[in-house]
């Protein structure tokens, strides 16, 4: 596959954080896909006073930049740490996390692993995000009679505009697909997409999402095609990449 791919000049467009697109940049490489890296939000850590973790059972993670602000912000290492999918527990670990598990897909499987390994009589939940919070996972897990409080440890800044390198890239129809890994990150491409008149460039690009709501939030743009991951993690996302390589193979 990685051969056949080289040789078509296969390129995706990343639109992750710098952080984790160079990683995934990487698994692109090992398939022989070119990455065009644009992250799309800038990810600020905030200066606070070290989290009280003495009465907290567990921590919960729904992010990789959530993983590495808390490593910033507190020594603690020995405290169980539930991470929402296997990159975000794969940094935990990298950060010396010495007990981490993973739900391996979004915040309801997240809730669902904190209900089969956790006891709401053993202390509370800290949730460690962003100032942009998706879904319900605090009231998802208070409903099942855990105590969760939520800590705010970094920004997420949308980009005001896609470099003049993306721009160029994307309208000469050089890319071929385009990775998106939240709602909040399609979004923003959609906007800014439109803003920079790219609507045909994107008309050479399959849109791979990890989610439906990602896909979603993508809009009206005239995709060469849209794809879903089959679960809401990025292994799910590159083995619908491999399939979408895979088809453009020559008889």
């Amino acid at each position: 596959m990685a051969s056949i791919a080289s040789r078509r000049g296969l390129q995706a467009l990343i639109t992750r954080p710098r952080e984790e697109a160079t990683a995934l940049a990487a698994a692109l490489a090992a398939r022989g896909v070119d990455a065009l890296i644009e992250p799309l939000m800038e990810i600020h850590f905030r200066a606070v006073a070290s989290p009280d973790l003495t009465s907290v059972q567990a921590v919960l993670c729904t992010s990789a930049n959530g993983v590495r602000a808390l490593a910033r912000a507190s020594a603690e290492r020995r405290l169980p740490l539930l991470a929402v999918g296997d990159a975000t527990a794969e940094r935990a670990r990298a950060e010396g996390f010495c007990s981490v598990a993973s739900a391996g897909g979004d915040a309801a499987d997240l809730v669902r692993l904190v209900a089969s390994q956790l006891d709401p009589r053993e202390g509370g939940l800290l949730h460690v995000c962003g100032s942009v919070v998706a879904g319900d996972l605090a009231d998802d897990l208070r409903k099942r009679g855990f105590d969760v409080d939520r800590i705010v440890l970094y920004e997420a800044t949308p980009i005001a505009a896609l470099s003049p390198a993306a721009t160029d890239t994307i309208r000469s129809g050089a890319v071929d697909f385009a990775l998106f890994f939240s709602p909040r990150t399609a979004a923003i491409f959609a906007r800014l997409a439109n803003d920079a008149g790219l609507a045909s460039g994107s008309g050479t690009m399959t849109a791979l999402s990890i989610s439906a709501t990602a896909d979603a939030a993508l809009g009206t743009l005239p995709w060469r095609k849209r794809c879903i991951a089959e679960r809401p993690e990025q292994g799910a996302l590159l083995a619908a990449l491999d399939r979408l390589v895979a088809e453009r193979r020559p008889d």
